[in-house]
């Protein structure tokens, strides 16, 4: 009980953390146009690659997290099958 309370906590933490990122949207859409209108590309194709990575981190860990659940069950269920 205490670990589903604790796991709760911290996605209700990370969701009211979140407010304050979604403020730089704007700057870097500036920031990317004034640089392909001279002519850089480069500063676009980065913030592509950074948009996938906090994209699919969130995905990641759910995922393991998912894993070492369901590899603790199964030795939970492996155990009490031997009594």
């Amino acid at each position: 009980m205490k670990r589903v309370l604790a796991v709760i906590v911290v996605y209700v933490v990370g969701f009211l953390t979140q407010a304050s990122v979604q403020a730089q949207c704007a700057m870097c859409r500036a920031s990317v146009e004034n640089n392909v209108s001279n002519g850089d590309t480069s500063i676009g194709a980065g913030l592509n690659n950074g948009i996938l990575y906090l994209f699919v981190m969130p995905y990641l860990m759910v995922m393991v997290v998912a894993f070492f659940w369901y590899r603790s069950a199964k030795r939970k269920n492996a155990k009490l099958s031997l009594r």
